[in-house]
């Protein structure tokens, strides 16, 4: 359900500390990660490029005239917090719904009590709003044309995908990215220290490498690495030193963001296809293991090594597609763990064996060719002379056996108008077929007329 600032102009959400009436300090039953949220923009972890100096959303916070945002990016990364920031700096009525339980009654009233206030300058808040469909979407857009309320949306999902087309176009898009390790750690260090929001009062120690170690197992969360900081700071007793011994729960259990039809699916897939193109096997293996941690379907997997075998190995090495073939054969009839062997197998042929995308471009020439010119009709020596009528016509008249001359070449044209579609590559077998060609190309020259 939505929360929204009562009527000061004071600021609270869902998931958001709210100051005690008499201390001005946060809860301490909120979890670590509420409690020390940032107040302003300054405090911002990380993002550099959206909220350092001279960048468009620090300056549009400052003058208070920006419309709706969109705030994209994975989870931990900031997006909540640079949606409370905002109202808190701006002074606005924030209302925070989240969209999976939201419905369309609830926007219906958050929206008309928006437009009955318009003094209080109204930031909605939706989290994850890939959540809401189609119409959910367009009843926000008459309240944010009129600028009745500014939205903030954010999500983990691509918005060119999941937001209606005249919704982005209202929006400023940022793109957030995952926190790096230092600004991870840099957090935690203050976790640590802080007596008033954070861990400080227990005084717990803890070494540079521990807390920069427990930020990587956390890739890039800000959320999760304070959730963790915090288990294992309570696990403890007050004044103990929290050690890479604590970690090795966390590091055994450490999970591989990896969203298994979503943008990670495509970005870590579409990494793989090109490290596979590039002839790196050092980097293909390395997306072939994240893509298998994060739960990926094998025989996905297979079906592109497949594709990657005749799109971009080719003729260069016609051993690729048979051993690719095979390899998505064994993943159905083997399966995981044993099959990754397999796919590690097939990976690492494709890497390294010699490329050669001569099929690739043969077929979009003929496709060029077939959309661009004439069709041509099928010589009559090459037609079939089945049936008595096709006989009768002289099809097939004229044919010349290719067995019945030397290396196969008869020199008949197979085309009306001869074309050049397929240039061959140098590299691999491919370059053997590139000679062949040239010698046929001379006996061919050697019988015309």
């Amino acid at each position: 359900m939505a929360r929204s600032a009562d009527d000061t102009g004071s600021l609270f959400a869902e998931d958001t500390p709210r100051p005690t009436a008499s201390s001005g300090k946060p809860p301490a039953a909120q979890p670590l990660a509420a409690r020390m949220r940032p107040r302003r923009l300054t405090e911002i972890a990380g993002q550099r490029h959206i909220v350092g100096p001279g960048n468009l959303l620090p300056q549009l916070i400052a003058s208070n005239r920006f419309g709706s945002l969109l705030f994209y990016g994975p989870p931990g990364c900031g997006k909540t917090s640079l949606a409370e920031v905002i109202a808190r700096e701006t002074g606005s009525r924030f209302v925070r719904v989240n969209a999976v339980m939201s419905n369309v009654a609830e926007l219906r009233e958050i929206l008309g009590a928006a437009r009955r206030q318009p003094e209080a300058a109204t930031i909605l808040f939706i989290d994850e709003l890939h959540r809401f469909n189609k119409s959910q979407q367009d009843l926000l857009l008459p309240d944010v044309e009129e600028g009745n309320v500014r939205l903030i949306g954010a999500t983990t999902h691509n918005p060119g995908f999941y937001v209606n087309p005249p919704l982005l176009s209202r929006s400023h898009l940022f793109r957030l990215e995952p926190l790096a390790t230092e600004a991870v750690a840099g957090v935690l260090r203050q976790a640590l220290t802080d007596t008033e929001r954070g861990l400080g009062a227990r005084s717990h120690a803890a070494d540079d490498k521990v807390l920069t170690d427990l930020a990587v197992l956390c890739d890039g969360d800000l959320r999760r690495a304070l959730n963790a900081l915090e288990v294992i700071a309570l696990s403890l007793p007050e004044q103990a030193a929290i050690t890479e011994k604590e970690l090795e729960v966390f590091a055994r259990e450490r999970r591989i963001r990896y969203d298994a039809d979503e943008d990670e699916h495509y970005d870590t897939i579409s990494a793989f296809i090109k490290s596979c193109r590039g002839s790196d096997p050092d980097a293909a293996m390395y997306w072939l293991a994240k893509m298998l941690a994060g739960g990926e379907d094998p025989r996905f997997i297979a079906r592109r090594l497949v594709i990657l075998a005749s799109e971009d190995v080719g003729l260069a090495d016609p051993q690729a597609l048979p051993l690719t073939v095979a390899a998505h054969h064994a993943c159905d009839f083997i399966g995981l763990p044993e099959a990754e062997l397999t796919l590690a197998h097939a990976t690492l042929y494709i890497a390294t064996a010699p490329k050669s995308n001569s099929a690739t471009i043969a077929l979009g020439e003929a496709h060029r060719v077939l959309k661009e010119q004439p069709v041509q009709p099928v010589p009559l020596p090459l037609r079939d002379k089945g049936g008595q009528a096709s006989k009768r016509v002289g099809h097939g008249k004229g044919y010349l056996y290719a067995h019945d001359f030397p290396e196969n070449i008869s020199g008949q044209a197979h085309l009306e108008k001869p074309l050049a579609l397929y240039t061959p590559k140098t590299a691999g077998w491919e370059a053997k077929i590139a000679e062949r060609l040239a010698r046929w190309r001379q006996l061919r020259a050697n019988l015309a007329p």
